[in-house]
C-alpha cells in the first residue's frame, strides 16, 4: 500500500492537562513521529483514534470517516510509521506508510506573496514622449 496523508481534526480544543492540541501541533516539525492510539471507551466513539505528538502531548483525533479502518489495522498490529506533514489553518496532517515502508513528505508548494492591504494604490507613471 502506497503512503497516504490523513487529516487530524479537533486542534481548537484544549487538552485536560498539559499545552493545548493547536499549540503542540505547532511545534511539530515536517517528518517528526507521530503515535496513532486508538480510543475503544472514548464516550463520543469507540472508532476514535487519537493523535500524539512525539512529546506525548495529543493534538487532535483523525476524521471519523479514517479512524474506524486506521484503528482496525493498528488493532490487528498492522505495522504502520506515521510522521506529521503539516498543518493547515485548523486541520493538521499526517503521513502514513506500511509495512517497514517510510513516509514520504509531498513536496510543499511555495506560500502565495502577502498581499499589500495598506491601501496604497500609486498613481501610474506617465513617459512624456508619448504626449507629444
Amino acid at each position: 500500500m502506497r503512503p497516504f496523508s490523513l487529516a487530524v481534526v479537533g486542534l481548537p480544543y484544549q487538552n485536560k492537562r498539559g499545552p493545548d492540541r493547536l499549540f503542540e501541533a505547532n511545534l511539530c516539525t515536517p517528518g517528526e513521529p507521530i503515535e496513532l492510539r486508538p480510543e475503544p471507551k472514548n464516550k463520543q466513539d469507540r472508532w476514535a483514534v487519537a493523535v500524539f505528538s512525539c512529546r506525548d502531548v495529543q493534538i487532535g483525533y483523525l476524521t471519523a470517516e479514517k479512524a474506524q479502518w486506521i484503528g482496525g489495522m493498528i488493532r490487528e498490529g498492522r505495522e504502520m510509521t506515521v510522521v506529521w506533514q503539516g498543518l493547515t489553518s485548523n486541520t493538521g496532517w499526517v503521513r502514513v506508510a506500511f509495512d517497514g515502508e517510510v513516509p514520504d513528505l509531498p513536496s510543499q508548494r511555495a506560500a502565495p506573496e502577502p498581499q499589500d492591504d495598506s491601501g496604497f494604490c500609486p498613481d501610474p507613471v506617465y513617459d512624456d514622449d508619448e504626449c507629444e
